[in-house]
């Protein structure tokens, strides 16, 4: 045995194996190359065409499609969407974020000008309307899948950017001041700032290890609760969305950020009076499982005597402003309706708060909202100028305000018997208008008013509707 051999020597059989290694590597490489290579399979979408047939259907000035056609078919006026792809293809910034910069025109690999801006928000728009899977319009739009999911997603993040600060924002005192009245003029509820509710939005393809973190015994699918505040005139003032876990209004409201403003001394101050009675900060109508704090006003779960009955129903009918918000926010975008197949919970949240945006967007565009939003809004100032330890003692000093227990009680009873006051000083002839049907708040219509109805009609009709009126106020008597 040689005593001078090192770990670098290397014998014949050594030697032998790696070459062997060696020619079967080059064989299996061999094989590879000869194996046919996966590939997608080429597919020639006319773009150019599909974006002309759908200018001639509905934007061309003679389309094919009225009117009327475009706003079921977009959910909106054909004006109000073009401002959307206007604000959004004229969007500049640097750098330019991704977002935005999908919506740019820009020429591809093959020197073909990519799909324009309206054709991708048209896309989003179909899926948020009708809730439709991102390939259901590619025979029409000629666009593939992906290109499709990407023109909702990046389509919900432009609009939230765009246009939340203006009409997902808090009210402002004027806005108060118009929303307190118009409650005050059509629920007869003095103070009013809109009803409160939560939403749950089933989500089918949650991932199986957070089922269990969102999902609910009565619920078929895990749920995302969304907590949100509307007036009469179905705008959603606030919206909170995305709370992790199998919540109910409770933990959701204990998370959510509509009392910020109030904590930190913030709110705008619109004082109102009841029955006598002065108060500062406006309430939310609210169901029975939400605490009883000052702000919120709920109605009795037993109705003892006529006084208590009247209010809870006159209660229980405001408060369905909320829920003739969702049910308008889910009729309009089947996205929302149906049970969500997205896998990510920002993806939802995006989805959820953008519908809400052009919800209002649409109600402005109809000249429905109470307020007016052509000023522009800034958000209230935060002083950082006071110490830590006095902004502790403000928000512990609003805290004790807000969930002030007998301040709830003393607005139920004085909002009761506001309520009931009016009731009874109604003569009995306004009593037997209300009964006929020409009330529009669900209150009394002056007597003035009942004669200007009936004016011009023959003294036959006129004696007909007052024998009508008085029946009816006698069974009305019979069952108080």
């Amino acid at each position: 045995m040689n005593q001078n051999r090192t770990v670098f020597d290397i014998d014949e059989e050594t030697d032998a194996f790696y070459l062997q290694k060696a020619v079967e590597y080059h064989e299996w490489l061999i094989q590879q190359e000869a194996q046919p290579r996966l590939t997608r399979t080429p597919i020639f979408r006319d773009r150019e065409d599909a974006e002309r047939r759908l200018r001639a259907d509905y934007f061309d000035d003679h389309c094919k499609y009225p009117l009327y056609y475009f706003r079921r078919r977009f959910r909106m006026s054909r004006k109000l969407f073009l401002k959307i792809v206007n604000g959004i293809s004229s969007y500049t910034a640097d750098p330019l974020p991704q977002h935005f910069h999908f919506f740019k025109s820009r020429l591809d690999c093959t020197g073909r000008m990519s799909i324009s801006a309206l054709m991708k928000c048209t896309a989003a728009i179909r899926q948020m309307a009708y809730g439709s899977t991102p390939d259901a319009f590619d025979e029409y739009l000629q666009m593939s899948e992906h290109t499709a999911r990407d023109a909702l997603f990046f389509f919900n993040m432009c609009i939230i950017e765009l246009y939340m600060p203006k009409y997902l924002r808090k009210p402002t005192s004027e806005d108060v001041v118009k929303i307190q009245q118009k409650h005050n003029n059509v629920h007869g509820f003095p103070g009013m700032l809109g009803s409160i509710d939560c939403m749950h939005w089933e989500w089918k393809n949650c991932p199986v290890s957070w089922q269990g973190q969102y999902g609910r015994g009565d619920k078929k699918y895990p749920t995302i609760m969304l907590e949100a505040v509307a007036s009469q005139d179905l705008w959603i003032w606030h919206a909170f969305y995305g709370m992790a876990g199998a919540n109910n209004d409770i933990n959701v409201l204990d998370n959510s950020p509509l009392f910020d403003d109030l904590l930190d001394d913030l709110a705008p101050v619109v004082p109102y009076v009841v029955n006598g009675v002065e108060y500062r900060n406006g309430y939310y109508l609210a169901d029975g499982i939400y605490p009883e704090w000052a702000s919120f006003v709920k109605s009795f779960t037993v109705a003892t005597d006529p006084k208590h009955t009247y209010f809870k129903q006159r209660q229980e009918s405001a408060r369905k402003d909320v829920e003739r918000a969702f049910g308008v926010l889910q009729g309009r975008w089947g996205l929302i309706q149906q049970p969500a197949r997205a896998y990510e919970v920002n993806t939802l949240r995006r989805i959820m708060y953008a519908g809400i945006i052009m919800h209002n967007m649409i109600l402005e565009d109809q000249n429905m909202s109470v307020v007016d939003f052509k000023h522009v809004y800034s958000n209230p100032a935060r002083s950082m100028q006071t110490i830590w330890i006095d902004r502790c003692e403000t928000q512990r000093r609003k805290a004790k305000e807000l969930r002030d227990r007998d301040t709830h009680i003393s607005l139920q009873q004085n909002l009761m018997n506001h309520i009931w006051r009016e009731v009874e000083e109604a003569s009995e002839e306004d009593y037997f208008l209300s009964i006929m049907g020409f009330s529009n708040t669900g209150l009394y219509k002056p007597v003035e008013a009942f004669k200007t109805d009936l004016e011009g009609s023959p003294p036959e009709a006129i004696d007909e509707r007052c024998k009508e009126a008085e029946a009816n106020a006698g069974r009305f008597k019979t069952l108080a």
